[in-house]
């Protein structure tokens, strides 16, 4: 599971990161106030402004929900963060950001992600010591 909410991280930071011009005019696509990322697994709903906007994200649920909340609120210069499962049956998320004339939305969305991934990566890290000093207490033991 680490591993797989690891990979999910990673391919959201990487639909948000700047990509060279030709390759971000085949990613993206603006269609009637919709902004579509890759194959539409974050868009920008319709409404949104620099300071102001909703992300909604494709197969996603409270697990990176209340998680991306967290990460972003930490950011001082974010004003309100908050996310919703419009409908259960439905694999979709929806993030609502509005930050301090400082930043922007996504800029704020993009350095909760990297926040959340980071933290990930500590998690992973202290997890594999942990486990291989347990394997190597557990091997030692039998040898004894």
């Amino acid at each position: 599971m680490p591993s797989s909410v690891h990979s999910q991280e990673e391919q959201d930071q990487s639909m948000l990161d700047a990509a060279p011009q030709e390759q971000q005019q085949e990613e993206v696509e603006q269609t009637d106030d919709v902004l579509e990322l890759d194959e539409k697994r974050i868009v920008v709903l319709p409404g949104a402004t620099d300071t102001a906007a909703s992300f909604q994200f494709e197969g996603e649920g409270h697990t990176l929900g209340n998680a991306l909340r967290y990460a972003i609120m930490k950011n001082p210069e974010v004003e309100f963060c908050g996310y919703t499962i419009p409908h259960p049956s439905e694999p979709k998320m929806n993030v609502r950001i509005q930050t301090y004339e400082s930043t922007t939305a996504v800029e704020a969305l993009e350095k909760g992600l990297e926040t959340l991934m980071d933290l990930c990566d500590v998690v992973t890290d202290k997890f594999t010591t942990t486990r291989d000093a347990f394997n190597a207490a557990q091997i030692d033991r039998m040898e004894s």
